[in-house]
């Protein structure tokens, strides 16, 4: 392989890995916040202790990520110089925001921390986790810009290969910038919250069946159920971009070979790409049509119009289906769940729907990584769309196999010691022994 193909490998080694804390890390602190603002308005002790233990674990994806973080900062000065040197330059606003808003996070967030029960109004404490989840949320406002600009670059004009009247605002708010941040922020929220609900659901299939856990669950799967929906609104918005400004990716997602009016939605299916026919697939009349421009009848765009080497890889068909496909799966877990809270004859507490909660959890995880490869593969063979080829943009150093192995050891360890300092954290210190202080203080 060359120097190009491995840089994009460890690129995505790292973006892979990194995803797992950065969607954790902007959704749990909205969730702690919620816990505790919920526990002090009901004074309601068991939503006060979720926030406590959630905390706790947040703290340790926290340092995991930042270690992550860094190494995406290196790699893309070391193994992307070509890119970085020509765009550099007008999203380096947006870069320095989002470090900025991570310091802003961390600061309040060891505050938060170390004054639990230093206020004679537990309101007070409640207060300075807001800081903490805007500084989170922004962190990932501020790193989507930078994304949604390298699909929809403006804000500069190029002669002759060098940038001039740079406006770095318009670079930040181009036309892919509200539909990537409000996807990757609600998809964070979302997967955020069925996560600690599957940890909740495995713990209650293990006979921690408690008002604490059912308390959990419900708070988990009400805020999952509302940001399911708020995912699904925004995901229309981002096909309707796509279909707009690169249709290309929509149309290799969809395998859409013919431009054509009333155009079909193509749901599963293997590809006979000599043929360009689908096989196996279930073809949804017009509903390709409605998701590009919201009209049945409307015209989309083939890759009868793509150039060869424009097109983008067409498996990114499977990754698009599957991440529609479990983001469907959690909208209606959710949706269930809530109907079991209020009608009677259902059981929240099924063991089989416990089954189905604590399989949403590595599921949502995956939708989270299936969307941001078919974000990245679908902009291929643009590393900046339509002007910088990623071929052009790696650099050509005979050392980038070395660091890919390296990396990929310090990924290990990495995980390895996230899940058993966690395991040990919680383990060892069940909820049910602070639910006895708790009681006993009372």
């Amino acid at each position: 392989m060359d120097s190009a193909m491995l840089s994009r490998l460890l690129t995505s080694l790292t973006l892979g890995f990194h995803i797992i804390f950065a969607t954790l890390g902007v959704g749990v602190p909205l969730l702690i916040s919620l816990a505790e603002w919920i526990g002090i308005k009901r004074n309601d002790p068991y939503y006060t202790l979720l926030a406590r233990r959630w905390s706790r674990g947040f703290v340790v994806t926290v340092a995991v990520g930042v270690v992550t973080g860094t190494a995406i900062g290196l790699q893309l000065s070391l193994l992307w110089p070509n890119f970085m040197q020509l765009a550099g330059q007008v999203i380096s606003l947006p870069l320095f925001l989002e470090t900025f808003a991570f310091f802003f996070e961390a600061i309040f967030l060891g505050i938060y921390l170390y004054t639990w029960d230093r206020f004679k109004k537990p309101i007070y404490h409640w207060l300075i986790s807001i800081p903490v989840v805007i500084g989170s949320t922004m962190s990932a406002v501020f790193i989507s810009t930078v994304n949604a600009f390298m699909n929809a670059p403006q804000g500069f004009t190029m002669v002759d290969g060098v940038l001039t009247d740079i406006e770095p605002l318009a670079a930040m708010f181009n036309p892919a910038t509200p539909t990537k941040v409000g996807h990757v922020v609600m998809s964070a929220y979302l997967t955020s919250a069925i996560v600690l609900a599957a940890i909740t659901a495995f713990m209650m299939l293990r006979g921690k069946t408690g008002t604490y856990y059912k308390k959990a669950l419900k708070l988990t799967m009400t805020a999952g159920f509302i940001f399911a929906i708020g995912t699904a609104m925004v995901g229309d918005f981002a096909g309707k971009f796509l279909a707009e400004y690169q249709p290309e990716k929509l149309a290799a997602a969809e395998w859409h070979f013919e431009t054509t009016g009333n155009a079909g939605l193509i749901v599963g299916g293997i590809l006979d790409e000599e043929n360009e026919e689908v096989k196996y697939g279930l073809v949804l009349p017009n509903f390709l049509s409605i998701l590009a421009h919201g009209n049945p009848s409307a015209e989309v765009m083939g890759l009868d119009q793509v150039p060869e080497d424009e097109t983008p890889p067409l498996f990114i068909h499977y990754l698009f289906d599957g991440m529609v496909g479990i983001g469907m799966y959690l909208a209606a877990l959710t949706f269930f769940y809530m109907l079991a809270l209020r009608v009677k004859r259902f059981n929240p507490g099924n063991r089989w729907l416990l089954r189905l909660i604590v399989i949403a959890g590595p599921l949502s995880m995956l939708a989270i990584e299936f969307g941001w490869i078919f974000s990245e593969v679908g902009r291929q063979p643009w590393i900046l769309w339509d002007i910088l080829r990623t071929g052009h943009a790696a650099t050509t150093s005979d050392h980038v196999g070395l660091m890919l192995i390296l990396f990929l050891l310090l990924y290990i360890v990495l995980g390895t010691l996230c899940v058993i300092v966690l395991r040990k954290m919680f383990h060892s210190n069940p909820a049910e022994n602070e639910l006895e202080e708790i009681a006993k203080s009372r």
